[in-house]
């Protein structure tokens, strides 16, 4: 005799009874969850479910509105960007300008009072020297226009610097006191005794002096009256005394008053 049932008829039939004691359980545990007044488990767990997945759906919501709302402010973004690069650019160059006109300020307020004791001066800034470094010349940047002569004077607050050797329109030459050519009439201030300084390259030679000179090093050598200077303004100070048996004169060695290495103001006299 042969069963009517199927054996996918027993596992339908154990589904349905499986089904119903998990229902009847679930209906048991609510009912008494209700008769003693607490959420029960199958609730709270139910609860947290629904909660964990609506703050995933919201999580994911938001970053997608925060990702689109990013993407259609990217130009305005880079607009941004080009902005504050420009403008930190431009703060940048206007620092640079400010630190060369702060490091200026002791030439400028040193010339400022040299002009003081020569009050006709022409004030000028060095522009040029000779880049093959064959004569001791440098370029200022006033000229005839300017009132600049030449054979005039220049001389900064330390000293004198040299004297105009050629003049343009807008710019003069200015042979400086270190030229081998540059002569120059000097006073050993102690003293007073009379020589020629002369250019040596580097320093400055005071030739012809006396051999009755009582010569210190450290004296200071000044000008005497010429055609290009006054009497009285610093050449430098005697660092070596030469003595040659039988000679009509003695030579000293000066160090010059003005720092040529760094010279960017000077003052032109009026002749």
């Amino acid at each position: 005799m042969v069963s009517i049932f199927t054996y996918r008829d027993e596992r339908k039939l154990f589904a349905v009874i499986g089904a119903i004691i998990v229902a009847a359980l679930v209906a048991l545990i609510q009912i008494d969850a209700a008769r003693t007044g607490r959420a029960s488990f199958l609730s709270s767990g139910v609860a947290a479910f629904l909660g964990f997945f609506q703050t995933g759906i919201s999580t994911g919501a938001g970053a997608a509105s925060d990702g689109l709302g990013a993407f259609l402010n990217t130009p305005h973004l880079v607009g941004q960007n080009s902005a504050l690069a420009a403008r930190n650019r431009a703060l940048e160059a206007e620092n640079r300008r400010l630190r060369e006109a702060l490091s200026t300020q002791p030439e400028a307020a040193a010339i400022a009072r040299a002009a003081a004791s020569e009050p006709d001066g022409i004030a000028a800034a060095t522009i040029g020297f000779d880049p093959e470094n064959q004569s001791r010349v440098v370029t200022i940047n006033k000229g005839s226009l300017g009132g600049v002569r030449v054979d005039a004077g220049v001389i900064d607050e330390e000293g004198v610097v040299g004297r105009v050797l050629g003049v343009e329109p807008f710019t003069s030459k200015v042979l400086l006191l270190t030229d081998a050519t540059s002569k120059v009439p000097a006073i050993v201030q102690r003293g007073r005794w009379w020589g020629i300084a002369t250019g040596t390259d580097t320093r400055v030679q005071l030739r012809y002096v006396s051999q009755d000179a009582k010569l210190r090093r450290g004296d200071l050598v000044v000008t005497g009256e010429g055609r290009s200077f006054h009497a009285g303004l610093p050449i430098g100070r005697i660092v070596q005394i030469f003595h040659s048996e039988g000679a009509l004169y003695q030579t000293a060695l000066i160090e010059p008053a003005v720092k040529f290495g760094r010279l960017s103001r000077v003052l032109v006299l009026r002749r």
